[in-house]
């Protein structure tokens, strides 16, 4: 089973975490079933850029980004090269190591 290795985020998971995930789950399902309560304000319909991750290590074994995950990561806060959405992002066999950004569009929208 895949490990994922989450980086700590302040609000979300102060000390970090790291859990077996399931190969085939997306990073989102897997980091909610883990007890990290990441944003996912469209219900995962790769609608918003409220579930963005940074995927420090492990991205070359997720699945593609399509066309629709990349115009919506355009709008997401904090991008960088390797930034997902988490609910678009399938994970594999490869552990990953993930960092959750500092806000969300809707942090910043709510004033934390």
């Amino acid at each position: 089973m895949p490990q994922i290795i989450v980086l700590p985020h302040a609000m979300l998971c102060p000390n970090g975490d790291a859990f077996d995930a399931a190969k085939g789950a997306t990073i989102c399902d897997s980091l909610l079933a883990a007890g990290i309560e990441l944003d996912h304000a469209c219900e995962m319909s790769c609608a918003c850029t409220t579930c963005h991750v940074i995927v420090r290590e492990g991205q070359d074994s997720l699945n593609p980004c399509t066309e629709t995950e990349d115009d919506m990561l355009d709008k997401a806060w904090g991008l960088e090269p390797h930034s997902r959405l988490a609910c678009q992002a399938i994970v594999d066999a490869t552990d990953l190591v993930i960092e959750i950004p500092k806000y969300s569009i809707n942090m910043v929208k709510e004033g934390h």
